[in-house]
């Protein structure tokens, strides 16, 4: 065709397309798949397809059709990925590994930074409108597969009496004193609880984050705190290291002394269960149960006071939300594993101290798994965080076969592109064959 040697050349689909003149009367069809027939990138052989220099002559199509075409293509794309997270959770092989990140809105950004830094917790997290802005910044900046409401795991406990503040730089701290079984009496009816009424924040951010998750095709994640959890945290009244006041009412209670341990258990386990399913009610689509305190836990100490507890509350939920998939992490819990295989919830999250094939080695193939990079891989290189990602997906069974996270939550001083790089990685790999 007078060009020369033959030349192949790299071609995006959408720009030869529309530099195509096709001729409706002999290739309709053609036509009508164009689109869709074309792989992301392909090669063109110009000497073979007869071009000159004179370029597609004799060729006929509408741009305008084609981008119409391919932004409704695109659309369809994103769109059977809104729920991949829901799907995931409930434990369905997808089409990719979905990801979100514990604490993903948090201090490690500077745009959080800026309330964190000015008003205190409780203002922030029962304000609807700042709530809602520190639920969303991180997807913004991030796109991660689910948005999970900014909030506390003690912020229900008021309405069963319990008072508590979050001082900064000291944690929680919890005002209400519960000793002995007069003292959880003294508590409020967790059955009777009305969380619209005691908690009138909680509808509104979840009600509007619920519509900016539709709006973004995302989902959007509620949590609560595991009953041992909320009772360990209340009984000692801030963060411990021993937990000795919780421990020594857990061993009253086995011997018969005082039964305040497993009757306060049981009222947290009510109320979680409750506040769970008001959090579905208000637009939540997944609930992911945190046992921040397993870690203070034997194998005895989980199975004899916690587990029971907990599994009470997934019930609660399950029965009442069948659909709704329900998360259980044990942070610290890594030890007793074989333990959590019958909590009752869709999908076990677990911490970064076991081996993610090794974890699913002792849930079994049939129980759904979530997490576990050590948060402190995102302090390394962008290539250490991508094989970490890697690595993670391939020994969960690869893409698509679990919920990716961290193995607890993103730290403060985390480079804020080290999520981005997570992130970006997660929705990307293929697999190792690929």
């Amino acid at each position: 065709v007078g060009m020369g040697p033959l030349k192949s050349y790299r071609v995006d689909p959408h720009s030869f397309i529309d530099n195509m003149k096709l001729s409706l009367a002999l290739f309709p069809a053609v036509l009508a798949v164009s689109a869709h027939a074309f792989a992301p990138a392909f090669v063109v052989n110009r000497a073979v397809a007869g071009v000159g220099a004179g370029g597609w002559n004799g060729l006929s199509m509408s741009a305008s059709a084609t981008e119409a075409e391919s932004s409704a293509a695109a659309a369809a794309t994103k769109s059977s990925e809104a729920d991949i997270l829901v799907r995931a959770a409930r434990g369905e092989v997808v089409e990719r590994t979905p990801v979100w990140l514990m604490r993903q809105a948090g201090r490690y950004m500077a745009e959080f930074r800026e309330y964190s830094n000015k008003y205190p917790f409780r203002q922030r997290s029962e304000t609807p409108s700042m709530a809602t802005e520190l639920s969303l910044q991180c997807h913004r900046a991030y796109g991660m597969d689910g948005i999970i409401m900014f909030s506390d795991i003690l912020t229900p406990l008021p309405t069963l009496g319990i008072e508590f503040d979050v001082i900064k730089g000291t944690g929680p701290v919890i005002s209400t004193e519960i000793r002995t079984e007069a003292d959880v009496a003294a508590l409020a009816d967790p059955a009777t609880v009305n969380f619209d009424e005691d908690l009138p924040f909680i509808r509104e951010i979840l009600g509007t984050l619920a519509k900016e998750a539709e709006q973004a095709e995302t989902s959007l994640i509620g949590f609560v705190g595991s009953p041992f959890t909320l009772a360990a945290y209340t009984i000692e009244g801030k963060s411990s290291k021993a937990c000795l006041p919780t421990k020594m009412l857990m061993m009253a209670d086995e011997t018969g002394e005082s039964k305040c341990m497993t009757q306060f258990l049981d009222k947290l386990a009510i109320m979680i269960g409750r506040y769970a399913c008001h959090q579905i009610d208000c637009g939540a689509q997944v609930i992911q149960v945190f046992e921040s305190w397993a870690h203070q836990l034997s194998p005895a100490g989980f199975e004899q006071f916690a587990k029971p507890a907990a599994q009470k509350a997934i019930r609660i939920i399950k029965e009442a939300h069948p659909d709704v998939p329900v998360i259980y992490f044990a942070n610290g819990g890594s030890a007793y594993l074989e333990l959590q295989r019958d909590m009752g919830c869709d999908m076990i999250a677990i911490d970064w101290s076991v081996d993610m094939a090794e974890a699913r080695k002792i849930l079994g193939p049939d129980i759904p798994i979530s997490g576990n990079i050590d948060p402190t891989i995102l302090f390394g290189t962008k290539e250490q965080i991508e094989q970490a990602v890697r690595d993670c997906i391939d020994k969960a069974g690869g893409p698509g076969k679990h919920l990716m996270n961290l193995g607890h939550g993103v730290m403060q001083g985390t480079p804020e592109e080290a999520v981005g790089w997570l992130v970006d990685e997660c929705k990307r790999y293929k697999g190792k064959d690929a």
